[in-house]
């Protein structure tokens, strides 16, 4: 009876709604029963082609992270890049040579360029001693890495072919939310996979950054389309077949799909991949304040009134735009070139399509009065220069390695020796021939790999000065400490 009960109340209920939209009252407008196109075979024809699979091999052991073992998002996001291959038994992996390279990952890819480059994230190749790319007709080739950038999560890599077709690049700009889009990508290693969706949101933060600070780029498209373990670096495609974002990351307790996946925008996109193939490294500009998202509460605090959105400026540095500009703490910024800026990362993804030297005007609410000014982007270090690709080589020195004779005779557990000095940034700090380094920034090494993969880090950071702490030990037993500056000067 129950149920019996519930379908006869539902039969009940259409009938009066049929009788309510008879007498609909004219004031109330009323839906058009318009159809839309749903049709997504020409987008995806025009995607699956310029969408490659990528797999990348290491001779160490890697994590799913590709980093170390370092949680880029802190257990909440997991970026949807392949598994390590790990179901060889322990005796079996030891069995293995060191010196042959192991799968580590699989991820995805866009050909942007007939000629071979290829934008991914840079957590797809992270520590990837060999890249190899499987195109959508089955061919493969080899991979070289041209550049890469950890703030956008974004890399440049490029296979020896010629003809291929590349995707066309859309304005992520010009994207509603509400928007059907595609996804293509390999998951779970299955080649040139499409899913649908549409745009959820836009400039969306994760919430990792810190909004006083931080220079990691989180200003996301936030679609439903369906995104797993695979199709990170895969494109994020308009129904023209336009690219729009590249797949990043998801929200997700589990590692796979559950109802929110995130892609970086191509106005990002173009900027970094430009500046990887003409400089080999991202040309950053920063505005030089330090900012608030305004809320209710601050702009009642602060008796602002003028505006109910913008960043709050918390604080000016030295030798910036902003100070060029004459910014003070409680101005509101409501726009870069007239593009409103609501939060942190709508600021953030206009600040990425300028370089140093490019000129930027920016509006500001003081004292509840509207304001615009112009002025000359800087670096990181105030100025308008290039910013080259950290080399190695610029310490002007040799390492080598320790034996266990020196060790003990020293009393140290491990080291490397500098040889070879000459003109560099080593020899600029004072460090003499012979020294034996220990420990820098924190992290012990032994062998020139170390030294090497610590320089590295330091290079890829967008920390403002760019300095190796080194404690060391020369042969007569003497403990030092040098601070070599790697920055520009």
């Amino acid at each position: 009876m129950k149920k019996f009960r519930l379908i006869a109340g539902t039969l009940c209920v259409a009938a009066i709604t049929s009788c309510v939209m008879a007498e609909t009252p004219q004031f109330i407008k009323t839906a058009a029963s318009t159809s839309f196109e749903t049709d997504f075979t020409v987008a995806a024809e025009k995607t699956v082609n310029a969408v490659v699979s990528i797999k990348s091999y290491t001779t160490r052991v890697q994590n799913p992270y590709g980093n170390g073992g370092y949680d880029p998002f802190g257990g909440m996001f997991d970026f949807f890049f392949g598994q390590p291959q790990q179901r060889q038994q322990p005796q079996q992996r030891q069995q293995r040579r060191k010196s042959e390279p192991v799968p580590n990952g699989l991820g995805s890819g866009v050909i942007i360029s007939e000629d071979g480059y290829i934008v991914t994230n840079n957590h797809v190749i992270a520590d990837a001693d060999k890249l190899e790319v499987l195109l959508n007709d089955n061919s493969t080739y080899e991979a070289k890495i041209i550049g890469t950038d950890e703030a956008s999560d974004l890399a440049l890599i490029k296979i020896d072919a010629k003809g291929l077709s590349p995707i066309v690049f859309g304005d992520s700009e010009a994207v509603k939310v509400g928007e059907w889009v595609l996804a293509v990508g390999n998951p779970f290693g299955f080649n040139s996979t499409v899913t649908a969706g549409i745009i959820s949101a836009k400039a969306r933060s994760l919430g990792q950054n810190n909004q006083k600070g931080g220079l990691s780029i989180e200003s996301f498209i936030q679609t439903d389309a369906a995104l797993n373990p695979g199709n990170s670096g895969g494109a994020l495609v308009n129904l023209k077949g336009e690219l729009i974002g590249i797949n990043s990351a998801i929200y997700s307790n589990t590692g796979s799909y559950s109802g929110f996946s995130f892609a970086i925008p191509t106005t990002i996109v173009k900027k970094v991949m430009t500046d990887l193939r003409q400089y080999g490294t991202v040309q950053r500009a920063v505005l030089g304040c330090q900012v608030i998202e305004l809320d209710a509460k601050l702009a009642k605090e602060r008796d602002i009134t003028a505006t109910k959105f913008g960043l709050l400026i918390d604080g000016v540095t030295d030798r910036s735009t902003a100070k060029e500009l004459g910014l003070q703490k409680d101005d509101v910024i409501t726009a870069i070139n007239g593009v409103e800026v609501h939060n942190h990362a709508e600021l953030v993804e206009q600040l990425n399509k300028f370089r140093p030297g490019d000129q930027i005007s920016i509006t500001y609410i003081r004292a509840n009065k509207k304001y615009t000014k112009s002025g000359t982007l800087r670096n990181l270090q105030g100025s308008t220069a290039i910013t080259k690709k950290g080399d190695f080589s610029e310490l002007g020195c040799a390492f080598m390695k320790l034996t266990n004779e020196n060790k003990q005779h020293l009393g140290i557990s491990n080291g490397v020796k500098v040889t070879g000095l000459k003109n560099g940034c080593f020899k600029d700090a004072g460090v003499k021939e012979g020294f034996i380094i220990t420990e820098i920034n924190g992290m012990n090494v032994n062998t020139a790999d170390d030294v090497e993969r610590v320089y590295n880090s330091i290079m890829k950071s967008d920390d403002e000065d760019k300095v190796m702490f080194i404690t060391g030990i020369y042969p007569t037993g003497k403990k030092y400490y040098y601070a070599v500056n790697l920055s520009e000067e």
